[in-house]
C-alpha cells in the first residue's frame, strides 16, 4: 500500500499488476483505477487461480515477466516484491518502462535486503562450509540504487526512496524466527543445492549466527528490521 499511495498519475490504459501472486494488491488497485482494466500478471498457474477468486481482476495472463508483453499500452505497471527474482534488470527495467503510454507510471517494490546479516549469512556459510556448490545466478538480488537512477532518470519523471521496516516475528517452538522467515524464500536455492545432512549443517551454524545478530526477545519473538526500495517512474 506504501508504494500504491505514492502513484500520483496513472496514464491512459489499463492497470497491470506485474507479479500480482495470489492477488493480495487486485482490490486496491481496482480502486484506483477509475474504471481501467486491472489485469493480473504471474508465471504461477496457482497463484493466478486465487488471484482470479479474489475478482480484483478484469483478466489474469500467465507469463514470464522476462517475455510478457502487454496487449497494448498500460497506464500503470504495478510490481510489488517481484523483479528482484529476475535477473539481468539494466535490461529489464528499460523494457518495462518502454512498454508505458505516456503519461504512465512504473511502480516497483524491491526488497533490499541481501546485504543484511538475516540474507548474507545464508550465502556467506554456505561457501565456507561447501565452496563452490551454490549458483547465485538463482538468487534473488537487485541494482544498486545509482544504477536505477541512470536506467530511468532519461525516461521521465523518476523517484525512489527507502523504507525500513520493523515487523515482529513470533517465536519458534525449534528455530529462530529470522530462519523460518527467510528459509522458504531468500534461502531456497541454497537450501535445494544441498543434500539433507548438509542443509542440517548450514541450518545450525545460521541459527548461531543469528542468535546474535537478532537477538530473541524473552517471549521468543524478534523485532526484524528489513529494508525495501522503492522507485516511481512517470514517463
Amino acid at each position: 500500500m506504501d508504494l500504491l499511495n505514492a502513484v500520483d498519475q496513472i496514464g491512459p490504459g489499463d492497470v497491470i499488476d506485474l507479479g500480482c501472486g495470489a492477488g493480495q494488491m487486485g482490490a486496491a488497485l481496482s480502486k484506483v483505477a477509475m474504471g481501467r482494466d486491472v489485469i493480473g500478471v504471474d508465471a504461477s498457474p496457482a497463484m493466478l487461480a486465487k488471484a482470479r477468486a479474489s475478482k480484483g481482476y478484469a483478466s489474469v495472463q500467465q507469463a514470464d515477466i522476462r517475455e510478457w508483453h502487454p496487449q497494448r499500452a498500460p497506464g500503470l505497471i504495478f510490481s510489488n516484491a517481484a523483479l528482484h527474482w529476475l535477473g539481468d534488470h539494466r535490461r529489464l527495467m528499460p523494457r518495462i518502462a518502454d512498454m508505458l503510454r505516456k503519461g504512465g507510471t512504473l511502480a516497483v517494490q524491491l526488497p533490499h535486503q541481501n546485504n543484511a546479516p538475516s540474507h548474507r549469512v545464508w550465502l556467506t556459510l554456505a561457501e565456507d562450509l561447501f565452496p563452490g556448490r551454490i549458483d547465485t545466478c538463482g538468487m534473488p538480488g537487485i541494482l544498486t540504487p545509482v544504477e536505477y537512477d541512470t536506467l530511468l532518470t532519461p525516461k521521465g519523471r523518476f523517484r525512489m526512496w527507502e523504507t525500513e521496516y520493523y515487523q515482529r516475528l513470533s517465536a519458534e517452538a525449534d528455530s529462530h524466527p529470522v530462519r523460518r522467515y527467510t528459509e522458504a524464500t531468500y534461502a531456497r536455492p541454497v537450501l535445494d543445492a544441498l543434500d539433507p545432512g548438509e542443509r542440517a549443517t548450514l541450518i545450525a551454524r545460521y541459527e548461531e549466527v543469528m542468535r546474535t545478530a537478532y537477538p530473541l526477545r524473552p517471549d521468543g519473538s524478534v523485532l526484524f528490521p528489513f529494508r525495501r526500495l522503492f522507485f516511481t517512474l512517470t514517463v
